[in-house]
């Protein structure tokens, strides 16, 4: 229920319903609450100019037809209070009809001289085009100083158990003591912008301050009294403003207004944020409508991030995929990013990028959940002190060039399960090469990869997804594109994915597990048998 006043208003009465708006305009500054405007009307004409609504509401049109129109109602009250008379209710009508024949304006705007002071200058950020490799570099003494800073808490202040250890290990990750996780990476990327380039940062989402999966901790709760500490908010007193909104399960709402907020905010990072990445599906509108065509249909620049938990994890068919294969789908223009990064560095690249480079596009984050924490996804202080966000990452491994007659091409977690099972088996035959960024599609990156290989005879794309998603139908005419025309021996064999299915993932744990052992075996050219136990 929703406690808010409502004003019942009259639709045929213009004063009424001015006085009604002004009041609630009034309300809401005056007590920042809700209010509710009830306007008393009906459809007097049909949806366009050819539709007739009488042939589907007879008896409603033949009395609406009988009534007067709501200027005939309100001339004839100025009339009656002697305001005007015939011939002027007769001349303001030609008048206002001429205007309209004419073009002009015919709703003076109430504010004559506006505060330019509060308009927003887009110019820099227009006319760029959408470069891949931007420097995202942050001294490293820098980052382990908001390492440090992000570890200091308020006198007295008492963590729960849990929450003061990861305080701990963070502290030792962030200033190049042990190898980086994803939360850690990602904490420095918010501190280093929000300091070292004065963007705003604003995130939102299902308990977007923790992390769904106890990753970020950028809230941090007193235990003796609850109160909320956020280090983000304390890096130094003249940063950028960090902000965190844990919203309910509105994803429609939540996401139209932060696409807004992003259309309007050029020098900030907005990132939504979704519990899980298949909760995109009740904001699937706002995707089409805006983010992903604003652009081409209005002009309308944004800036947008979008992390969409994503990845098969045996959780089933509703907490699996963040419909990679849609945002795919959606691509053309250069009108977003589409990235899927498997390190704690690249996360780290990606969003300092997105809103360093003067360029503002919508990126779309598929984000890892079992990476978060995973024992080879980290990386070191220096690649996030030197580095920048990589579209394509190579073969990690030393291997003789010479030796590999097979490149697999992936995405995502699955990466680590094919890396596993390759150094467990000793296939030094078998190169594995991580597509980063899906869309723009990094075609010469590609290329280089593939010449590195002189003896290359197979290229085979692998994703967890089933066939008729994820990224396969994408990248099929692009790869074939690519390779064919290219002077190598190498083919593009069948792709290795889950059977296409009606679902994005089964809901059955021991068929997910004899899956995911198929699409390992074939990625990697064996009988699941071979597989190291």
């Amino acid at each position: 229920m929703v406690h808010a006043p409502i004003l019942h208003v009259d639709g045929d009465d213009p004063e009424s319903v001015v006085f009604a708006a002004q009041l609630a305009l009034d309300y809401r500054h005056e007590f920042d609450k809700d209010i509710i405007i009830d306007l008393f009307c009906y459809r007097r004409n049909g949806h366009n100019e050819a539709d007739e609504p009488s042939a589907t509401q007879p008896l409603m049109y033949a009395v609406i037809k009988k009534l007067p129109t709501t200027r005939t109602i309100y001339a004839q009250k100025l009339i009656e209070e002697g305001l005007l008379n015939q011939e002027d209710e007769k001349r303001y009508e030609d008048e206002y009809r001429e205007s309209l024949d004419r073009g002009d304006y015919v709703a003076n705007s109430l504010v004559s001289q506006p505060n330019e002071e509060l308009f927003v200058d887009w110019k820099p950020y227009l006319g760029h085009d959408l470069v891949d490799d931007w420097d995202t570099s942050v001294d490293i003494e820098i980052l382990k100083g908001y390492g440090r800073r992000m570890a200091e808490m308020p006198e007295g202040y008492k963590l729960q158990r849990q929450v003061q250890k990861m305080v701990e290990q963070r502290l030792a990750m962030q200033t190049g003591e042990e190898p980086l996780n994803w939360g850690a990476a990602e904490t420095l990327a918010y501190a280093s912008l929000v300091d070292h380039d004065g963007v705003l940062v604003r995130i939102t989402g299902e308990d977007v301050g923790r992390g769904t999966f106890s990753h970020r901790h950028s809230e941090i709760y007193n235990v003796n009294d609850g109160s909320m500490y956020v280090p983000l908010s304390h890096i130094s007193e003249k940063q950028a403003r960090f902000a965190t909104y844990n919203s309910l399960l509105s994803e429609e709402a939540v996401l139209a207004f932060e696409y807004g907020y992003a259309t309007t905010v050029p020098n900030a990072l907005i990132v939504w944020e979704a519990q899980f990445g298949d909760f995109v599906n009740g904001a699937q509108v706002v995707i089409d409508q805006f983010i992903s065509s604003g652009e081409t249909k209005w002009q309308r620049v944004c800036g947008l991030t979008m992390l969409l938990p994503h990845g098969y994890e045996g959780q089933g068919p509703e907490h699996s995929s963040a419909r990679l294969e849609r945002f795919l789908q959606l691509c053309a223009e250069d009108n977003m990013q589409v990235i899927t990064p498997t390190t704690p560095a690249q996360i780290y690249h990606a969003l300092r990028r997105q809103a360093v480079r003067p360029i503002r596009k919508p990126l779309i984050v598929m984000s890892p959940k079992s990476l978060l924490r995973h024992k080879l996804a980290t990386s070191n202080l220096e690649e996030l002190a030197n580095g920048k966000f990589e579209t394509v990452l190579p073969e990690m491994d030393q291997q003789n060039p010479d030796n590999v007659t097979r490149m697999v091409l992936c995405g995502g977690k699955v990466y680590y399960d094919l890396l596993e099972q390759r150094r467990a088996l000793g296939l030094d035959h078998v190169a594995i090469v991580r597509i980063e960024q899906l869309y723009p599609l990094p075609e010469k990156r590609l290329i280089a990869e593939i010449e590195k290989y002189s003896n290359l005879a197979e290229i085979v794309w692998t994703q967890e997804e089933p066939l008729n998603q994820g990224a396969w139908y994408y990248l099929a005419p692009h790869m074939f594109r690519i390779v064919v025309p290219h002077p190598t021996k190498a083919k593009v064999m069948e792709p290795v994915a889950r059977p296409a299915s009606a679902a994005p993932a089964t809901g059955s744990a021991k068929l997910h597990v004899k899956q995911q052992q198929d699409l390992i075996a074939g990625s990697l050219g064996i009988s699941v048998d071979e597989l190291s136990k």
